[in-house]
């Protein structure tokens, strides 16, 4: 059975709080691993920060969309932005030396990282996390 749940937040850091909070429903009624957990946390707080700095540039008429989607074992979450897009391929490695001691630029490094997939969609202005296995069997039994 798969579930859709949606938020919409103007670009304004405050709003991370309000994805925050809907990660933590969902992680507390679906029964969501630790690890897990906190995987999706970060992933997600990287991705909601990137559409409201980078994507939308903070401008508070802007909106950035939230969609989670449960299906079996899978968390799937949908970040969009209103922005212009970015080139998605050709992001500088933060691992790289010459980028070791810059303050910025690990958001989607993160995310790549942590989600089992992270893919972008319409120039960028989309990010697709999936966490593969982040719902325990007994809860998708139920």
């Amino acid at each position: 059975m798969s579930e859709v749940r949606e938020l919409q937040i103007a670009s304004r850091m405050e709003g991370i709080t309000e994805v925050e909070t809907l990660i933590n429903q969902i992680c507390e009624e679906f029964g969501v691993e630790e690890m897990h957990y906190g995987e999706i946390l970060i992933a997600m707080t990287e991705a909601v920060n990137n559409a409201i700095v980078h994507g939308n540039k903070l401008d508070i008429n802007k909106m950035v969309d939230v969609s989670v989607q449960t299906e079996g074992p899978k968390l799937q979450f949908r970040v969009t932005d209103q922005g212009p897009g970015f080139d998605f391929e050709n992001i500088p490695d933060p691992t790289a030396p010459e980028n070791l001691e810059k303050p910025n630029g690990r958001g989607v490094f993160l995310m790549r990282q942590l989600a089992d997939t992270c893919e972008f969609e319409q120039l960028g202005r989309v990010a697709i996390l999936t966490f593969e296995d982040a719902i325990p069997q007994q809860t998708v039994a139920k």
